[in-house]
């Protein structure tokens, strides 16, 4: 690899500890610059929605932070990211640059094009796994196609080692040098990340937004929560805490979706824990199980990338969807009448946030109650969810109104008052969110339900039919 100075092109991999490019850039042993290029119009029509962005910019802020601990600085920079790289190379010198690759459609095609912009002028360039356990292409069925089923990918994934994370921290200890001050750097405050109306201030109170705070939550779940993972992921209240009440969640998506802490280091940390007990084996277990599961939506979006805004399964294509503003609206902001919709939808919209189960119960009610189509319901979590992944959002989406790989069959849709009494049995995570609720039903404080749920169940049950048959 040449010498000189090299560059560190970060992602959605905002952390300094456990990864490659960092590692890689420092062994060189010449100066190293850390460079963020917020460029949204590479998104492919998906740049990160309002709660993503503020994250985002507590994230950059903590990166930043951390840099400076070790005489270095975060250089920001705005517009086409190929150009802005070379820019900054021309600027410090660097001879290389490295990165974490994403793997999401519009990623692809950036990294290939920042590649050959950067090759063409003779800077050498490497990238690094680091976003996932194993690359997306890694995994295949016995007649070599990707999975479309969870189970079998599953077994597959349990049978492939994982890489262990790095035992020390690479760049706590080694100079990142002075070519940084040569860069030209804008200010994380131009990048208007943060709303102009401080409607994020839930997201922030809850949230340490850092990578010492991703390193905290997961050591925090693993004494708190993990042997009792099995048995409580999907209670919407356990306990209280904050004030406010608790759950069996790890609450970690948000810091593995940027990056703040490494999936392999979470996957290890849950496989040490899990020596300790046959209980928490049982729950680490369960949990290694949901790391799968994130896995598997990177998978089967980089081989269906056209399910980002259409149903894997082509027959939904014909399904009759409804449009009806009102009820959508009502959805989003939680006056459906129905409690345990709306509390997480106001769970949503304070914290940036929702329990897995909460999101199954809502998404049903959308696609299924309401029968609003699922990207409606994918386009409002991209904007307030602060974990908000392409992969992710679009495979719940399709699982749950049905559509998708593995999905739920349409014809399983969800009761609000049955999800309620099983998944928050003592009413603590509606009174949390809908305190209202409890007031007589049809008052000015909490609304009639806007549907009535035996009904449009049958409705949706029989449009499903329709389509299957080609009617």
């Amino acid at each position: 690899m040449a010498k000189g100075a090299a560059i560190i092109w970060f992602r959605k991999d905002l952390r300094l500890a456990d990864q490659p490019a960092v590692s890689a850039a420092l062994a060189l042993g010449g100066p190293v610059v850390g460079v963020y290029v917020w460029s949204p119009e590479e998104e492919g029509g998906w740049p990160p929605g309002a709660a993503a962005r503020v994250w985002l910019h507590e994230a950059l802020v903590d990166l930043d932070r951390s840099l400076r601990r070790r005489g270095a600085r975060l250089v920001l920079r705005r517009g086409g990211t190929a150009d802005e790289l070379l820019e900054v190379a021309k600027q410090t010198g660097a001879k290389s640059i490295f990165w974490t690759r994403r793997y999401e459609p519009w990623s692809i095609q950036q990294e290939a094009e920042v590649e050959k912009a950067l090759s063409h002028v003779g800077l050498q360039t490497r990238s690094f796994q680091g976003n996932l356990l194993h690359e997306p292409d890694q995994v295949r069925t016995g007649s070599g196609t990707p999975y479309r089923v969870f189970t079998p990918y599953w077994r597959a994934v349990e049978k492939l080692d994982v890489a262990k994370p790095e035992a020390t921290d690479a760049s706590a200890d080694r100079s990142w040098g002075q070519a940084w001050k040569k860069a030209a750097s804008l200010s994380i405050d131009s990048f208007e990340l943060r709303p102009a109306v401080r409607w994020d201030r839930g997201i922030l109170e809850r949230w340490d937004i850092s990578e010492q705070g991703a390193h905290t939550a997961l050591s925090r779940f693993l004494k708190d929560k993990a042997a009792d993972y099995a048995r409580q992921r999907d209670l919407l209240a356990v306990g209280e805490s904050e004030g406010e009440p608790g759950d069996g969640a790890s609450r970690l998506s948000p810091y593995m979706h940027w990056g703040q802490i490494s999936v392999r280091r979470v996957w290890h940390e849950t496989l040490h824990r899990a020596s300790r007990s046959a209980t928490t084996r049982l729950g680490c277990e369960a949990w290694r199980r949901q790391l799968a599961w994130r896995e598997f939506a990177h998978h089967v979006l980089f081989h269906f990338p056209w399910t980002l805004d259409q149903p894997l399964n082509r027959s939904f294509s014909s399904f009759p969807w409804r449009n009806d503003d009102k009820h959508l609206r009502a959805w989003q902001r939680g006056r459906t009448g129905y409690p345990i919709v709306d509390a997480g939808m106001r769970q949503l919209w304070t914290t940036g946030w929702m329990h897995n189960r909460a999101r199954m119960i809502v998404g049903s009610f959308l696609t299924k109650d309401l029968r609003i189509h699922w990207l409606e319901g994918a386009r409002w979590f991209w904007d307030t969810l602060v974990d908000a992944d392409a992969a992710n959002n679009t495979f719940g989406w399709q699982w749950v109104s049905g559509c998708g790989a593995d999905a739920a069959p349409y014809f399983r849709v969800l009761s609000p008052a049955s999800q309620e009494k099983k998944f928050d049995p003592q009413g603590r995570y509606v009174r949390r969110w809908v305190a209202e609720s409890r007031a007589p039903r049809g008052t000015d404080a909490y609304p009639q339900p806007i549907v009535d749920h035996a009904r449009v169940r049958e409705a949706a049950i029989r449009a499903w039919r329709a389509m299957s048959k080609g009617e």
